[in-house]
């Protein structure tokens, strides 16, 4: 059997929960949607309903999962909207690390820091 996606879920860690949902929520113009998982209080980024889709979620940090400028990262789709994406992020209360430049043929990437510390990339192929 042949993996149809590497990644099958995210998590991104949150110092202050409410602050890092209004964050994502804000730069992608789309509500990040709290609910409770097993006893948790987790953000959810929106996704396909498919169980094949990839997803992810903010969690509050414990001691096992704590924001970092120097974790794994995780690039998020922003086709057609990374401009725009972009112009919220600094108001939204995070920074631009990189800012937005081309991969050749594989499209845009650009890299910013959340309210949390945590660096992200966001990408585009047009």
């Amino acid at each position: 059997m042949k993996m149809k996606n590497v990644i099958s879920w995210f998590e991104i860690p949150a110092s202050d929960f409410d602050r890092a949902v209004k964050f994502y929520s804000t730069i992608f113009d789309e509500p990040v949607k709290v609910d409770e998982f097993m006893g948790q209080e987790l953000g959810f980024f929106p996704m396909e309903e498919d169980m094949d889709a990839v997803g992810g979620d903010i969690a509050p940090s414990d001691e096992n999962n704590q924001p970092s400028p120097q974790g794994t990262r995780v690039y998020f789709n922003c086709e057609g909207m990374l401009d725009a994406v972009l112009d919220r992020v600094e108001k939204a209360g995070g920074k631009i690390v990189q800012p937005k430049f081309q991969l050749g043929e594989a499209g845009w990437i650009a890299m910013i820091q959340d309210s949390e510390g945590n660096i992200v990339g966001l990408h585009s192929r047009k």
